[in-house]
């Protein structure tokens, strides 16, 4: 993937060096074992990680915490991995800004915070070893890139494509917060039972995946980056490797389909490719679909 002369976004955020007393200059951060043991260690329980850690993928949580009200300092403009994740923040922009003008609304971009260890949000506590997630109550994207290490070393889904992929994902959530899915799906989660609540964060999960595919879609056409060799293959190799019984059967060996929240390798790959192929966000209905 190459994207030497893309834009950089300006709604990048960089608390590195203050993630709310998890990071202290020189103390000890949170390694790369202990956040692939949070990411499928979970399922040993058959639960959701995000949901052992407080959060939700869409972001609804019942406590709420604030890091105060001082802007956050953007990314040093020597960090070229900072200055990645800025630009495909800034494509997923231009994508959705084009999209949602199509369907006469207007895209309103959330911020993407780069923290480190822990820092609290309006969804409670961030931690990386939830991964990157998306907060609905303060619009924030919030990503530790160390996962992106894990992504490479534990999980096998390594490349900047992959990376991207992820980062898509979670704007897909934004998209879905903006359109009113995500409050939708909140309150059917409230009526419904553990394994119907599940079943909508699966079609949750998938839609922001097919989410993601629209945007790598038409980005690249639209502003001229350049897919290389294997890049699609490696966001789908990521979305495969984090699929559910994908971390299920490595963690214990089994697969609980009942207790799935993200999909099967399987879907992931298959929604995430069928917006890839016809970046077209209609396609992308999965809450109709009767074959995930």
């Amino acid at each position: 993937m190459r994207m030497d002369d893309q834009e950089e976004s300006s709604n990048v955020e960089d608390v590195r060096g203050s993630s709310g007393g998890g990071f202290r200059p020189g103390g000890r951060s949170v390694g790369i074992g202990t956040i692939v043991l949070a990411l499928i260690g979970g399922w040993i329980f058959g639960v959701n990680p995000l949901q052992i850690l407080g959060l939700l993928s869409g972001g609804s949580t019942p406590v709420a915490q604030t890091a105060g009200t001082t802007p956050a300092p953007a990314p040093p403009a020597n960090d070229p991995q900072a200055k990645f994740v800025s630009q495909v923040l800034r494509s997923t922009e231009v994508v959705w800004t084009d999209v949602f003008q199509e369907a006469g609304r207007t895209y309103q971009p959330p911020k993407l915070r780069l923290y480190r260890d822990s820092y609290p949000t309006a969804c409670g506590q961030g931690q990386a070893a939830a991964g990157p997630f998306y907060c609905s109550r303060d619009r924030i994207v919030y990503l530790d890139m160390s996962f992106f290490d894990v992504m490479s070393r534990q999980l096998g889904a390594p490349g900047q494509f992959a990376q991207a992929y992820v980062i898509g994902h979670e704007v897909g959530h934004h998209v879905q917060n903006l359109l009113g899915i995500i409050d939708k799906v909140d309150a059917q989660r409230d009526r419904a039972s553990e394994a119907q609540s599940n079943a909508l964060s699966v079609r949750l999960e998938l839609q922001a995946d097919c989410f993601a595919g629209v945007w790598a879609n038409r980005s690249q056409k639209e502003q001229g980056w350049r897919l290389e060799p294997g890049d699609i293959e490696s966001a789908l190799n990521a979305a495969s490797q984090i699929g559910d019984d994908t971390l299920q059967r490595r963690s214990r060996g089994t697969v609980v389909p009942e207790s799935f929240t993200h999909g099967s390798s399987a879907q992931r790959v298959t929604w995430f490719r069928r917006g890839v192929d016809s970046g077209n966000i209609q396609v992308c209905d999965t809450f109709s679909a009767q074959q995930l």
